[in-house]
């Protein structure tokens, strides 16, 4: 890429029920100075996603949007649950999917879905990473989380708690971390420092809190130290991210869901995004919901939106850096 061309870079609208659309209406402009945007979904949910946020849609620099062809349904109201906005969200990913695997677009930005229209809708994939991995046949993907100042991988995200502590094994940890150093290295940053943490409270204590850090996880890291990689720990997870905050560490493999969903958001929640790792190509995406308490209301924050838009388009090209976001103002303001 030419250091003036703007990448093209796919963006998703999510279910038009939802925030998705009214949060990046508010934002394209920005946005079209950073690259050039192409919208999967409906142009009538973009429409109204605009309408509920006062914003005047800018058409003259040629706004590209691959429509699905749904037409609005009769009964649509912001923050419902609707079978026809599950269809639209999931089939705006796949067509944003098949055009990154043929080097249409150069990344993918998702705005958000909703799992209960998604189902309603009959798909059985729990989320994006689901439909992600279906669709480009990877043997191995995780979400990373990232906010200015912390960086999270997750060793397992949509599973029961009680499942995702089964799932803490010496191999599952092991390909994890080979998966974050690889990913890493691509993002231009070799030999990632990747700490570990703890499942239990204060590391297991030696056995006497559960047996997952001697029996899984430290063997995991050793291993992991034998292929050359930085892996650290591992650490009680009351004070890893503290220590990654503070330079420790470049990333932190947490052992579940939430925690390390609740470290990225008390850290920096507005500023959060997602990407995916183990796929052919990068994805990004808001840290939030669907918001249907708030949708259609015209207040949604727009922040997680451009910053997951700017670490499209850095990580796209090779950049892995903390400034993921860009200046916005409310018209408000």
């Amino acid at each position: 890429m030419c250091e003036n061309e703007r990448p093209r870079i796919g963006i998703t609208l999510g279910d038009p029920s939802g925030i998705g659309p009214e949060v990046l209406a508010k934002v394209l402009p920005e946005v079209q100075e950073r690259c050039e945007p192409v919208l999967y979904g409906c142009a009538w949910a973009l429409n109204d996603g605009a309408a509920a946020s006062g914003t005047e849609l800018n058409t003259t620099n040629g706004l590209e949007i691959v429509d699905i062809g749904i037409p609005r349904p009769r009964q649509f109201a912001f923050g419902e649950v609707l079978a026809e906005c599950g269809t639209v969200a999931v089939q705006s990913v796949e067509r944003a999917i098949d055009d990154a695997l043929q080097g249409n677009i150069r990344a993918i930005m998702t705005c958000p879905l909703h799992k209960e229209a998604i189902n309603a809708a009959g798909y059985t994939d729990i989320g994006h990473q689901e439909i992600l991995g279906r669709l480009t046949k990877s043997e191995s993907v995780a979400t990373m989380l990232m906010t200015p100042g912390l960086r999270v991988v997750h060793l397992s995200t949509h599973k029961s708690l009680i499942n995702a502590a089964r799932f803490v094994t010496r191999d599952n940890v092991l390909e994890k971390l080979r998966l974050c150093a690889s990913t890493f290295a691509t993002w231009g940053l070799p030999n990632a420092r990747i700490g570990v943490a703890a499942l239990n409270p204060h590391g297991g204590e030696g056995g006497l809190l559960g047996r997952e850090e001697l029996d899984e996880l430290i063997p995991a890291v050793e291993a992991a130290k034998e292929e050359g990689i930085q892996a650290l720990g591992p650490f009680p997870s009351d004070s890893i991210f503290n220590k990654a905050i503070g330079g420790d560490f470049d990333v932190v493999l947490a052992m579940y869901h939430d925690q390390g969903h609740i470290a990225i958001k008390v850290h920096n929640f507005h500023e959060s995004i997602s990407a995916t790792l183990g796929i052919p190509f990068v994805r990004t995406s808001v840290d939030h919901g669907t918001a249907f308490d708030i949708a259609g209301k015209g207040i949604a924050d727009p922040r997680s939106t451009l910053a997951a838009i700017d670490a499209a388009i850095n990580l796209s090209t090779g950049r892995l850096t903390d400034s993921h976001k860009l200046e916005y103002s409310s018209p408000s303001q």
